[in-house]
């Protein structure tokens, strides 16, 4: 199965997961009672082995520490357990807080051919700010959601390009640095969070109600690799494919003025 055809797979998949949503179109409204859910995504079992990539390409701007690899950053574990870059969202709620996401979640950087965040989250119909702060060519290629195909020749200057449909969008350089690779969720409403680096996550704001919520991870090995383009040498190169995203859902309760706590464990499994 191409790459292709599986992120429209999860595309498809983030889809329905906000169908209702996205049918009805979620409502901001004045909240006259709320609460908090706050919970940790942690890893139980033996750890994935994870390979890391050459730094094949541009090493004084991609490489200046002279490490030589590059850890692909699909799956990020603390000292405790917690799991980064996790996306824990509400899968059946139509209505409630302010369609506000974090500035950070919504801004790309390319620094040391990295993008920073990995994982971004933009409100549906809203703008995705981007800029490189390296001094070489980057071509940020969007597939899923959106498709976009976007050259940054030069450093530090910030582009914007509207993300109309709801669903999943895979970045990655067509510049030749085939290591790059990002995550970014269109979202249909404000009840979407990314965890830190503990495997932490809070939405508060939310109204009192019986809900479904999920824990998405966007896949950590890599089944194959496949044959890419560098727009700048004109050369094909080779680019790694991951496994397909992973979610796990579960069931809550949310009270006026209290937290309620869920956890996720997930595995190799």
């Amino acid at each position: 199965m191409s790459r292709a055809v599986k992120l429209a797979i999860s595309s498809l998949f983030l889809a329905i997961a906000v169908n209702a949503v996205a049918q009805s179109g979620y409502r901001e409204v004045s909240l006259s009672s709320s609460g908090t859910i706050t919970g940790t995504v942690k890893w139980s079992g033996t750890l994935p082995r994870l390979t890391a990539y050459p730094i094949t390409k541009d090493p004084a701007i991609c490489d200046p520490d002279s490490h030589k690899t590059r850890d692909l950053e699909r799956l990020i574990i603390g000292p405790q357990g917690g799991i980064a870059n996790t996306v824990v969202f509400l899968k059946n709620i139509s209505s409630g807080k302010a369609m506000v996401m974090p500035e950070p979640r919504r801004f790309l950087d390319q620094k040391h051919c990295r993008y920073e965040p990995h994982i971004l989250l933009v409100p549906q119909s809203e703008i995705l700010k981007m800029k490189s702060s390296d001094a070489t060519l980057h071509t940020v290629h969007m597939t899923g959601a959106a498709t976009y195909n976007l050259p940054f020749p030069f450093p530090n200057q910030v582009i914007t390009r509207p993300m109309q449909s709801a669903g999943l969008v895979d970045l990655r350089c067509n510049g030749g640095h085939v290591w790059m690779n990002a995550e970014l969720m269109v979202v249909p409403h404000p009840y979407y969070v990314v965890t830190d680096e503990s495997g932490r996550f809070e939405l508060d704001n939310v109204p009192p109600g019986s809900y479904e919520i999920v824990a998405w991870h966007e896949g950590w090995g890599v089944v194959r690799h496949e044959a890419a383009f560098d727009v700048l040498t004109e050369r094909r190169i080779q680019r790694p494919v991951f496994t397909e995203p992973k979610t796990w859902e579960k069931q809550v309760i949310v009270n006026a003025d209290e937290k309620a706590v869920v956890n996720f464990v997930i595995s190799e499994k």
